[in-house]
């Protein structure tokens, strides 16, 4: 058996345990024809699972493993071919990112990453869990030539946007080869509308990670299962990378089994989107961090004005509908807050532990006050009834305006206590979302896009990547879109937890606000 040998590779095929399969590889960059498959590792002899996988390398052979993992695509040709980037470690070729990635490097980057981190001790129930790790893959499921990708941006605006698309074409061009790559304009509706299907290349591309935005442009709802699917199908996508946040990704999972009954091969991806940093599981979403950063100029404007006459409050709305991660962590990094109030934390706006009392009392003592305020801290008032105005064209309700409230009632009560204030109220919600990711986001969002890419040439679908630990992992799309983190949150969402997250504490060491309930 000349430059032949038997090798094992585990392909992960349900959200609990991955498959083994066994492989038998040929010349190098020819095709492998897969065998039959066997028992997952788990229900395997302990002895069975101290061989030296390529995707169980980082396993201990005798752990009680409880593996969380995407779904498997199988080709209808049952083949697997080689990743085009595998190469000598030596690159030649400026205008190709293929053939430079040593072997050696393929079996370093495999594997499973502990992801307890990211999970409730309820959840956990005392065991371990496991994620699969976001990487190139040296066997893939696809040749590139027949490849035919599209890429689609949904709900609202978030920094980074442009960054993903970008770095997806760039990844499936450069490092795959893959020439058949589309955009669709609109949303989901852009499936089913005429004209809004446009063909990608690099330089279609090439300098919209600078800008804000999204190049496909973007809508909520549009969204129509039979449609789109046969959208997909008849233009024979079969790999489709969806942007989105929880509701976007709750339609990769019916996608995936629609196709999936149809016998249409499509890796569906998704790639998790929310400026609000409100997903569960991953360490945070792309886009927050610029977020806060462009937080700071409204909020130091606020400080000026407040500072600059007697009586001066400043008041800032930034964005955060059921969670608060923007105003709270945009509150702590400036350092000149004095108040803030998110969705998660209850309080009280009048009697004399509320908010309005606090406010009052400061300017009595400091002469100035600066206040920070979650677009959806109406739902924590507890003493009014702030009720919400229906609901937009995705489901999401309409938010009482809480900022205006804020705004009127500030000053009205001050004026019953004998102060007359100058309030100056700052809502920079569009110039936040629309300006474009600062560095440490591009960076997030570009290693976001290429592990996209590498998961669904790896033949995984109904997936979504995101950072675990500090590291690209492999969610399926069923366990993010049904975990919930947080008092109050429902599934798909993440709350900042004001009882146990210190975030919240160290908020109120730095602010010096006190618990805006009555006591009686």
């Amino acid at each position: 058996m000349d430059n032949e040998k038997w090798i094992q590779i585990c392909i992960l095929g349900t959200l609990t345990l991955g498959t083994i399969f066994l492989l038998r590889k040929q010349k190098e960059h020819e095709r492998i024809v897969l065998m039959t498959p066997r028992k997952s590792i788990l229900s395997l002899p302990r002895r069975m699972a101290s061989l030296d996988l390529l995707e169980h390398k980082s396993i201990m052979s005798d752990q009680d493993i409880g593996l969380l993992a995407p779904k498997l695509l199988m080709t209808s040709q049952n083949k697997i071919f080689v990743n085009p980037m595998l190469g000598s470690g030596l690159k030649d070729d400026v205008n190709s990112g293929q053939c430079f990635m040593p072997e050696s490097i393929f079996s370093r980057i495999g594997g499973y990453i502990n992801a307890n981190s990211a999970f409730s001790n309820d959840f956990l129930q005392g065991k371990s869990v496991y994620l699969v790790k976001g990487c190139p893959r040296k066997e893939i499921v696809m040749h590139p030539s027949e490849v035919k990708a599209c890429i689609v941006t949904c709900g609202g605006l978030c920094p980074g946007l442009n960054v993903v698309i970008r770095e997806i074409v760039m990844s499936l061009y450069y490092n795959y080869g893959v020439t058949e790559i589309y955009g669709i304009k609109d949303g989901y509706k852009g499936f089913y509308t005429p004209g809004s299907i446009i063909k990608f290349e690099p330089g279609k591309v090439i300098d919209i990670h600078t800008k804000g935005g999204t190049i496909l442009r973007s809508s909520r709802g549009g969204w129509d299962k039979e449609k789109i699917t046969h959208s997909i199908m008849s233009h024979g996508f079969n790999q489709i990378f969806i942007i989105g946040g929880d509701g976007t990704h709750r339609g990769i999972t019916s996608l995936v089994n629609e196709l999936g009954s149809k016998g249409h091969f499509a890796a569906v991806v998704g790639v998790p989107k929310t400026i609000d940093n409100d997903i569960p599981i991953i360490d945070k979403s792309f886009g927050f961090d610029t977020a806060v950063e462009e937080a700071q100029r409204a909020i130091d404007s606020a400080d000026v004005e407040a500072n600059s006459v007697e009586f001066g409050v400043g008041l800032v709305k930034l964005m955060g509908r059921n969670s608060g991660f923007i105003a709270l962590h945009s509150a702590i990094a400036n350092r000149n807050v004095n108040l803030c109030l998110i969705p998660e934390s209850e309080y009280e706006l009048g009697g004399p532990n509320g908010v309005y009392s606090y406010i009052t009392n400061r300017l009595k003592s400091k002469g100035h006050a600066v206040v920070v305020v979650a677009e959806g801290a109406a739902t924590g008032c507890r003493d009014e009834n702030l009720k919400n105005a229906g609901k937009d064209a995705s489901g999401n309700p309409i938010l009482y305006d809480i900022g205006k409230h804020l705004k009127d009632g500030i000053v009205k009560y001050c004026k019953t206590e004998g102060i007359d204030i100058t309030l100056k109220y700052i809502d920079p919600t569009y110039m936040i979302r629309s300006v474009a990711a600062n560095s440490a986001d591009r960076k997030l969002c570009t290693m976001l896009a290429q592990a996209a890419v590498h998961g669904a040439f790896a033949g995984f679908t109904g997936f979504s990547v995101g950072t675990v630990a500090s590291q690209i992992v492999y969610i399926p799309v069923e366990l993010m879109t049904s975990i919930n983190e947080g008092k109050g949150s429902n599934p798909g969402q993440r709350k900042v937890d004001v009882d146990n997250n210190m975030m919240w504490w160290r908020l109120m060491a730095s602010t010096g606000q006190p618990g805006f309930k009555s006591l009686a």
